[in-house]
């Protein structure tokens, strides 16, 4: 059970999070200042520092990545399920969860430095660890080959997702993206990803 002090921080990351996303999207990311940030969340700069690093870390924060939503997700969709097929599942059902137009603007916010790009990249190889930890708890019995394998493959897929969906503008939805970057492996795979 979450303390007292525990929900305090961690409703207070979230208010800094979003009084960083606001600004972020009404000046833009480079014109927003660590300082205007700290002031819309009703804190000081100094408390700032508490809680994120940079204001590159606001961004990362909001988008995780897919890893730890998926880790999770995966606890709750893997019955009866192969490893691939689970992955698959919880990944789509997470895209549902998010308003097409907040996921259009977190992108573009995210394509708009190099250093935060930069800082992404880097995180996929943490992404994928955090789904292989969750694919060994649910299929002890599967290689630890094969389960790296379908983590790879599914941080991937969602990776090729994102640069289709944002390639079209966001026309079509990005789960649209991601059900046929599954396809693809699956074709490749001849059905052998389970």
């Amino acid at each position: 059970m979450e303390g007292l002090r525990e929900q305090k921080r961690r409703q207070t990351h979230a208010r800094i999070a979003e009084a960083g996303l606001r600004l972020f999207r009404a000046q833009g990311y480079e014109a927003t200042t660590l300082e205007a940030i700290a002031a819309e969340a009703g804190i000081s700069r100094r408390t700032f520092f508490h809680y994120f690093k940079s204001k590159d870390d606001i961004l990362l924060s909001l988008q995780s990545g897919p890893g730890e939503a998926l880790a999770a997700a995966l606890a709750a969709r893997h019955e009866g399920l192969t490893p691939f097929a689970a992955v698959r599942g919880a990944m789509l059902a997470l895209v549902a969860q998010y308003p097409p137009d907040e996921l259009i603007a977190l992108d573009r916010l995210m394509r708009s430095s190099e250093a935060i790009q930069a800082r992404k990249q880097a995180s996929y190889a943490r992404d994928e660890a955090l789904v292989l930890e969750a694919l060994r708890t649910h299929w002890p019995e599967k290689s630890d080959t094969h389960l790296r394998m379908v983590a790879m493959l599914a941080i991937g897929v969602s990776r090729v997702a994102l640069d289709g969906w944002n390639k079209d503008g966001g026309r079509r939805p990005l789960a649209d993206f991601l059900a046929e970057g599954f396809d693809a492996v699956e074709a490749m795979g001849g059905q052998q990803t389970g």
